[in-house]
C-alpha cells in the first residue's frame, strides 16, 4: 500500500514544482536577492554617507534610552535608528522594483493590449464588411432569379 502512496505523492509534488508560478516564484526570489545586493551597495555608498554628513553614516548608531542610563548592555535602548534604516532600504529596493521592473512591464503590457485591441477591431471590419457582402450577393442571386422566372 506504501508503493501505491509514494509514486502519487511524489508525482503531485512534480506537478506542483513544474506549475508556472512556482518557477515564477522561483525567478522573483533569485532577483530579488541581486536586487538587494544593489539596494545595499546603494544605501552603503549613496545614503549612508549624506546621512553622515549630518550626522554619523552607521544608522545603527542612532537610539535612545528609555532608562536614566544606558552604559554599554545596562539600560533599555530603542535602536530606532536601525529601524530608519531598514525603513530607507525597504522604501530604495521597492522604488527600484518598481521603476526598473513594474512599470516598464506595465507599459509593454498596455502596448501589447493595444495592438491586440486594434488587431481585433480591424479584425471585426473585415468581418462585418464581408457579411455585408454575402447579404448583397444572396439578395442579387435571389433579384436575378426572379427576373428569370418572371416574378417581381
Amino acid at each position: 500500500m506504501s508503493d501505491k502512496k509514494d509514486p502519487s505523492l511524489w508525482q503531485g509534488f512534480k506537478a506542483f514544482l513544474m506549475r508556472g508560478n512556482v518557477v515564477d516564484l522561483a525567478v522573483a526570489v533569485v532577483v530579488g536577492a541581486a536586487f538587494t545586493n544593489i539596494v545595499n551597495a546603494v544605501v552603503k555608498g549613496v545614503i549612508s554617507p549624506v546621512v553622515g554628513a549630518i550626522g554619523t553614516k552607521n544608522l545603527d548608531h542612532y537610539s535612545s534610552c528609555l532608562s536614566t542610563a544606558c552604559d554599554g548592555d545596562q539600560g533599555i535602548r530603542i535602536m530606532w535608528g536601525s529601524v530608519l534604516g531598514a525603513a530607507l532600504q525597504f522604501l530604495i529596493t521597492a522604488a527600484v522594483v518598481y521603476f526598473l521592473m513594474v512599470l516598464p512591464m506595465a507599459k509593454f503590457l498596455a502596448r501589447q493590449e493595444e495592438r491586440k485591441k486594434a488587431t481585433e477591431g480591424t479584425q471585426e471590419v473585415v468581418e462585418v464588411t464581408e457579411l455585408e457582402v454575402l447579404k448583397e450577393i444572396r439578395d442579387e442571386l435571389v433579384a436575378r432569379r426572379r427576373s428569370e422566372y418572371g416574378e417581381q
